[in-house]
């Protein structure tokens, strides 16, 4: 991938993260919490979000590495789940907000890819709207996967036992470098749900 194409993608990636941040931020006020507000964090002001390692360097990294998966994150936007006016369900969907506002992005710009394939666009049209649709694809599956602080982990244990979830909690201590292995070892498996997503909703192969 060229030098620009690398920014471009890492840009795309950051305004989606950011995305995703915020929906985790508005869904949490709609259930009765405003931590985030009141940390000025309901912005699309990437500046607010930012992570130097989960924003900027991994995702470089990842790009010039040619690794067949993109992905990051940015700081969490704070909630307190006690604040919710349901606790479980409140944290399952201020978990799953972030998640569906990357799909519903990919969805959007997949479905102009699927209609409009029939027009004579430019070349940097379907650059654009293909890597727009994998970025988001990309952000939402990897945050699905189980492992703490992704937003899977919260919308699992929110359905566990209690007892059980606490024990799992106890090793969130070594999350990052579960996520980490998790990367290095095992990010490639989810290449092929990628393509398959990415052909479900825009109709061409990845």
């Amino acid at each position: 991938m060229q030098g620009a194409d690398a920014i471009f993608y890492i840009a795309i990636l950051i305004m989606s993260i950011v995305i995703h941040e915020v929906s985790h931020g508005f869904m949490a006020e709609y259930f009765g919490d405003d931590t985030a507000r009141n940390a000025g964090r309901l912005t699309l002001n990437p500046i607010k979000h930012l992570d130097l390692f989960g924003s900027i360097l991994l995702p470089a990294v990842l790009i010039f590495s040619h690794a067949g998966f993109l992905f990051g994150w940015a700081k969490p936007v704070p909630y307190n789940p006690y604040n919710l006016r349901n606790l479980k369900w409140g944290t399952v969907w201020v978990a799953a907000a972030g998640i569906l506002a990357n799909f519903f992005i990919a969805l959007v710009f997949g479905l102009i890819i699927r209609f409009s394939s029939g027009f004579a666009l430019p070349d940097n049209f379907y650059f654009i709207t293909s890597a727009i649709v994998i970025v988001n694809l990309a952000l939402g599956i990897f945050n699905l996967v189980p492992i703490p602080p992704l937003d899977g982990s919260k919308i699992l244990f929110s359905f566990l036992p209690e007892s059980l979830a606490r024990i799992i909690f106890s090793y969130e201590q070594y999350s990052l470098i579960l996520l980490l292995v998790f990367v290095i070892f095992f990010a490639d498996y989810l290449y092929p749900v990628l393509a398959f997503a990415f052909q479900l909703f825009t109709g061409l192969p990845l």
